[in-house]
């Protein structure tokens, strides 16, 4: 198991807890105020964007005439995470977090100018594959930090805590973001973001300083050559991906066929050596957390990624209430994790409620799949159907996260976790991509826009079910001593 920050040797500043295991209480006491700070507003600036373009996402398809592939605007910000979240991982287990979430801040940036300006949806892609970079950083950042930072006991909290910084552009997000497009432009949204990105930058970036490695204890990256290393491994991940999701836009089906095994086949083995061993074949603990982290991010997120489009295109609502779906399941994840948080200190239960997490996240895709698709129900329900599933969504990601992170080997807790961030953002741009194949593949035959999403929502929920059944393999049968674990 992990040391903290304050167990380090030479703590040259960093934040410590002080000699006996009952000292800090708090995820807030003086040691960890600033750092903890600093990490919820980065991952609010990140809810915000997620949150604010999901909404507008339809309308900014439709104005840049994208919708026949309305799936790559997420998938792009998705796969580039894949390359972020990888090299961030690295980066921070060898010499700290402040380099990869500096430069992860500086290219988010550049992305949402890009975006913001994009007069074509190409090249409105390519500010979100920019900013896709950038928030992998980040958000792999969040968790290396609380590994590092944080001792056990406080580890679960501060996993809630960052689930919460979600509350605010959850509240906010969707209202401001849909107000925008609405009344004056989508681009607003993407320039709303700049000045937020150098405030977070501000209050952040000094609390990072601190933790990071001496020289004596930085590893050293392995001895091999450039094409085998995680930058290569992590690009032809997403470059596979990237060539596999697009082959399912094909109309013609051997080029289809082709181009699919074609990224299956540069995507599958870059996966195996940027994963845990052992993740392909979701073997008991480290292998299993990744696969589950994925599952639960693939059924979530695909299913959010469609909420809007659903409710505009299919049920006529206006972007601001479309939004509010998503600001349901947001504030209900909170919820949902803040309960698990509770009873993670009071027993050891976190495989039950992983398991319990998916069956209520599946009700969740359930009833927004009924409100969507189902002119005699009412669409506003499916705001209570999305906060179901929110909850479950947090009660799962929470105790998945902390069950595998306590399993990371010693000084390897970044990888691990960019491990973690990976699956989701691989299975969340999977899925999207997914979406937009079955929007393309029904225009191509002439079906509807109803039954793209009917499927969609059925293989949601086929991921949240398989979930829940592979939840019992987060632990393998003999738990390793703490630090101990091997890959």
């Amino acid at each position: 198991m992990s040391q903290h920050v304050g167990e380090l040797p030479e703590d040259r500043g960093r934040p410590s807890t002080g000699a006996g295991p009952e000292r800090t209480q708090s995820v807030f006491a003086g040691p960890y105020r600033a750092l903890g700070l600093g990490v919820i507003l980065s991952v609010s600036m990140v809810a915000f964007e997620s949150l604010g373009v999901a909404t507008v996402l339809p309308d900014i398809a439709r104005s840049l005439d994208g919708l026949g592939s309305y799936g790559w605007g997420l998938s792009a910000l998705m796969l580039a995470n894949i390359i972020g979240t990888v090299l961030a991982g690295r980066a921070a287990d060898r010499r700290g977090p402040w380099a990869p979430v500096t430069a992860g801040m500086a290219v988010f940036a550049v992305g949402c100018a890009v975006a913001g300006a994009a007069g074509s949806w190409p090249l409105f892609l390519v500010g979100r594959f920019l900013q896709g970079l950038g928030v992998g950083a980040v958000m792999a950042m969040a968790y290396t930090v609380i590994g590092l930072a944080y001792p056990e006991r406080l580890r679960a909290r501060m996993f809630a805590l960052l689930s919460s910084a979600w509350t605010v552009p959850s509240l906010i997000g969707p209202v401001v973001a849909g107000t925008l497009a609405d009344s004056t432009t989508w681009r607003a949204v993407f320039l709303l973001m700049l000045p937020i990105v150098a405030i977070a930058a501000l209050l952040t970036l000094p609390g990072l300083g601190r933790l990071e490695r001496p020289r004596e204890e930085r590893r050293t990256a392995p001895a091999e050559p450039w094409w085998k290393g995680p930058p290569a491994n992590a690009a032809l991940l997403t470059v596979g991906t990237g060539v596999l999701l697009q082959a399912l836009l094909l109309e013609n089906v051997v080029l289809l066929t082709v181009f699919a095994v074609a990224g299956v086949a540069l995507a599958l083995p870059a996966l195996r050596r940027v994963t845990p061993e052992g993740t392909l074949t979701a073997r008991a603990g480290l292998g299993a957390g990744v696969v589950v982290r994925g599952l639960l991010c693939g059924a979530y997120f695909g299913s959010e990624a469609y909420l809007p489009l659903g409710l505009r295109e299919l049920r006529g609502q206006s972007a601001w209430a479309a939004g509010l779906g998503l600001s349901a399941g947001a504030i209900a994840w909170v919820l949902g994790s803040a309960w698990q948080a509770k009873r993670d200190a009071e027993a050891s239960g976190r495989t039950g409620s992983v398991a319990l997490g998916f069956v209520v996240l599946l009700v969740g895709v359930g009833v927004i799949a009924l409100s969507i698709l189902s002119g005699s129900v009412p669409a506003w329900l499916a705001v209570v159907g999305w906060a179901i599933g929110g909850i479950g969504m947090g009660v799962a990601f929470n105790a998945a996260t902390t069950d595998t992170l306590e399993q990371a080997p010693a000084g390897r807790q970044g990888e691990t976790s960019g491990a973690l961030q990976l699956a989701q953002t691989l299975a969340t741009g999977v899925v999207a991509g997914l979406g937009g194949a079955a929007l393309a593949i029904a225009e191509h035959y002439g079906s509807s826009t109803r039954t793209a999403l009917g499927g969609l929502f059925a293989f949601t929920a086929l991921l949240a079910l398989i979930g829940a059944l592979l939840s019992r393999r987060l632990r393998p049968a003999a738990v390793p001593a703490a630090g101990s674990a091997e890959q």
